[in-house]
Order: C-alpha cells, then sequence, then structure tokens
C-alpha cells in the first residue's frame, strides 16, 4: 500500500508523538503506512502525490485568522507552503482530509470566512450529521447524532457556495464539509480520545483555548465522555483511498 502522509505542525515533541500516535492507532496503520512531515521544523520538501495514497493535515496551534502582523515568520511560511499544496490537491481533487486546522486551511484556500465568532473550548460535543453527511461514503457506518471531541480558537462561519456541509453542532455550525468528491475538513478531532484530549489539555492550558485555571476541571470532564464514533471516519478514510504501489 501507498503510505498516507501526515502534515503535522505541533512544536511540542509530546503532543506531536501524541498526535501521530493517535492516527496510526485510529486508522488502523502502521508506522511505514503513514509518513509525518513537522512543518514547524523547517521548510515542506518536495511531494510527489503519486507517492502517497491521500494526505492528513493535523491540528495544529495556529490560528490562520489572525492579523498577519500577529503570526510569526514559522506560521505565515507554513500557510504558504499548505497553500500551494492546496492548489495541487484541489486540482486534482486528490484525497484530503484536514482535522481541525483543515478547516482554516481548506477552508480558507476555497474562500470560507474563517474566524472566531464559533470557537469551542476543549471538550465533548454532539456533533449532527446533515442529510448530505448521512449520504456521504466517508460517514459510513457513524451514527447521525455522535459526541466528539473540540478544541479551537476559529471555525468557519461562512462555508463557500461550493461546498457541501457534512456536519454541525449548536454551538459551531459547520464541524464538517467536503469540495468536489475528495476533499475534506472537520473541526472535531476524529483522532482524540478521552487520554488524548487530557494531554492536549496539559500541553497547551497557556496557549489560550481556556483559562489556565479550568485544565483540571476539563480533564475530568473529558473522561466522563466515551468518545468512539469520529474514528470511524478515519478508518473511512483509509479504507476508502488506500492505493496499492
Amino acid at each position: 500500500m501507498k503510505p498516507f502522509l501526515l502534515l503535522a505542525s505541533r512544536a511540542e515533541d509530546i503532543a506531536a508523538e501524541e498526535e501521530y500516535r493517535s492516527y496510526l492507532r485510529f486508522g488502523g496503520l502502521d508506522e511505514s503506512e503513514l509518513r509525518r512531515i513537522r512543518l514547524e521544523a523547517g521548510p515542506l520538501p518536495e511531494l510527489d502525490l503519486a507517492d502517497y495514497s491521500g494526505v492528513i493535515v493535523g491540528g495544529s496551534p495556529f490560528t490562520s485568522s489572525d492579523p498577519p502582523e500577529r503570526k510569526s515568520e514559522t506560521q505565515h511560511r507554513v500557510e504558504r507552503e499548505l497553500a500551494g499544496l492546496l492548489d495541487r490537491i484541489v486540482a486534482l481533487d486528490y484525497p484530503f482530509l484536514g482535522a481541525c486546522y483543515g478547516v482554516g486551511t481548506l477552508g480558507r484556500h476555497q474562500g470560507a470566512v474563517i474566524d472566531r465568532t464559533y470557537g469551542e473550548t476543549l471538550g465533548a460535543v454532539t456533533v449532527k450529521l446533515t442529510a448530505d453527511g448521512i449520504q456521504d461514503p466517508l460517514l459510513t457506518g457513524m451514527d447521525e447524532r455522535f459526541e466528539a471531541f473540540v478544541g479551537h480558537k476559529e471555525a468557519c462561519t461562512v462555508l463557500p457556495g461550493h461546498a457541501v456541509l457534512l456536519a454541525g453542532s449548536a454551538a459551531c455550525p459547520v464541524q464538517m464539509f467536503r469540495i468536489k468528491r475528495n476533499l475534506y475538513a472537520t473541526q472535531f478531532h476524529p483522532e482524540l480520545d478521552a487520554d488524548g484530549l487530557a494531554l492536549r489539555i496539559n500541553t497547551y492550558r497557556h496557549a489560550g483555548y481556556f483559562p489556565p485555571d479550568d485544565a483540571e476541571r476539563l480533564i475530568i470532564e473529558a473522561h466522563k465522555h466515551t468518545v468512539t464514533e469520529p474514528m470511524k471516519l478515519l478508518r473511512n478514510f483509509v479504507s476508502r483511498y488506500a492505493s496499492q504501489q
């Protein structure tokens, strides 16, 4: 099988490793089947998309809707590189799944309004599939309503007209959308269970997602939820797009 490619941008080693291990575990992949590139560590190398089954963009501490003057040089570089790669991916309708930061990257690339209107603190929310979501092959076998973990400062306020809304929630109307046939973005994290969320709460307690003193309470709340449905999306993505060498 051609490997999938995970594009990550978490500078903290413990969070980056947890994210990679989660995609391996819930995607049913081994290390030979999921190559990782940490974008924050250096420039994106030249990629031949024909070498991969699909591209996954993980979550990120970067906030795409921040004013340019508040972004670091690293964030500007990562955004330029992802935009250039998305030019190719969208033109090819190449298999793509962006989780959380995928909304900011794919959404902005396609003309969505991304801002802080529908930001959500770290925790569990109830996601509801739309009629299009119920019919979408990437969501096959998933409950119409399910719990998922979120945590984001920005979200999609207005989708472009050519996007298909697949899922939403009470506090964040755009939880998942599709562009063309094979380009997907989720606001929720399909790779996160309660233990994974607890690690991120500890890692990012001073990053502005929530008041630092709330960390212990948020961890206790996270472990009250058994989140299993979103992981089916990862399995579906792998099984649908896995290509032979």
